[in-house]
């Protein structure tokens, strides 16, 4: 028996407690959503998923479970100053959101980078501090295409184009870091000229929209004028077209009654001439009134005959008839 009352056995047993409540520390479970990173004697060892697992307690072992799962968020150009609701507000931070186009032109741009862990060995021993690394090659990746593109592509033309070229760069350059991290999206949440020349930008793109509604008006004027000024001239040229061809028609059949003429002429001339002489009288005094006036008429006749007065009453008396 030791002094105090404990023997050999008790020492032992306390000790053998003591050792398995030491080896019983060693137990931890990782969540769903999480990896669990082993760590002997500070060094990378082993990665393990979702569940019950043991590994060696401290201060030989030790064990990290970061969320891979969790999407995280960088804000750049912008912070939060606290608070909800009406009572939130946001804090410009132009030293983040200042950058130069390819145009020369100042743009101030606030954007959110949004990112998960994609390997949690690599998030945790290859970089000291991840999400500042992120948050400066994010940066660096949209000073980049924004230097690519002009003022007027950021603000409206390639806007989407400029998010989706910003990732893919991000991603590029955390890869090469071997930083461990996926990034989900970048979004751009305003994208303004600098305050201080915001009133000369809007006049500027005023004039431009004046300029681009002008020429609509004038396109729209031209559209419309060109096709009747063709169609009046195609009007133009078939009537023309249709007049010529009358007149050759006609001369051609002039020139045929004529030579029929002839012919005839030569054949018997002195009954054609007689018919051309009957046909011009009759072409000549067919619109005029006729009188005819008889010398030779004998006693008691009047040698006076109204042609016209008479076709008049014969009109008259076959209306009165009907």
């Amino acid at each position: 028996m030791m002094p105090g009352g404990l023997g050999a056995v008790g020492i032992s047993l306390l000790v053998v407690l003591a050792l398995v409540g030491w080896l019983l520390t060693g137990m931890y479970r990782v969540q769903p959503g999480e990896q669990g990173i082993e760590l002997l004697f500070g060094k990378f060892a082993n990665q393990t998923s979702s569940g019950l697992h043991f590994w060696f307690p401290a201060p030989i072992g030790s064990v990290t479970t970061p969320n891979v799962e969790r999407t995280n968020t960088i804000s750049i150009g912008f912070r939060g100053t606290g608070g909800a609701g009406r009572t939130a507000s946001i804090r410009d931070v132009a030293e983040e959101s200042l950058m130069l186009t390819g145009d020369q032109n100042i743009i101030d741009i606030d954007f959110v980078v949004q990112w998960r862990i994609k390997n949690a060995k690599d998030y945790l021993f290859n970089i000291r501090d991840p999400q500042a690394t992120a948050k400066l090659a994010a940066e660096s990746a949209i000073r980049e295409v924004a230097g690519q593109n002009t003022l007027e592509d950021v603000l409206a033309k390639r806007r989407q184009d400029v998010e989706v070229k910003t990732k893919a760069l991000l991603q590029k350059i955390l890869d090469t870091y071997k930083a461990g991290i996926f990034v989900a999206e970048v979004k751009m949440q305003k994208v303004d000229p600098p305050q201080a020349v915001i009133d000369a930008f809007n006049d500027v793109q005023r004039a431009k929209q004046d300029k681009e509604r002008q020429q609509n008006e004038a396109d729209a004027y031209l559209n419309d004028i060109i096709p009747k000024a063709e169609g009046e001239a195609a009007r133009l040229v078939q009537q023309a077209t249709a007049y010529r061809e009358q007149l050759v028609k006609e001369a051609e059949g002039e020139a045929k009654r004529f030579l029929s003429v002839y012919e005839a002429y030569k054949t018997g001339k002195e009954v054609t001439i007689q018919r051309l002489y009957l046909e011009r009288m009759q072409e000549v005094l067919k619109g005029a009134d006729k009188i005819i006036m008889d010398s030779k008429g004998g006693q008691g006749v009047v040698p006076y005959l109204p042609l016209p007065e008479i076709k008049k009453r014969s009109d008259a008396n076959a209306q009165g008839v009907r």
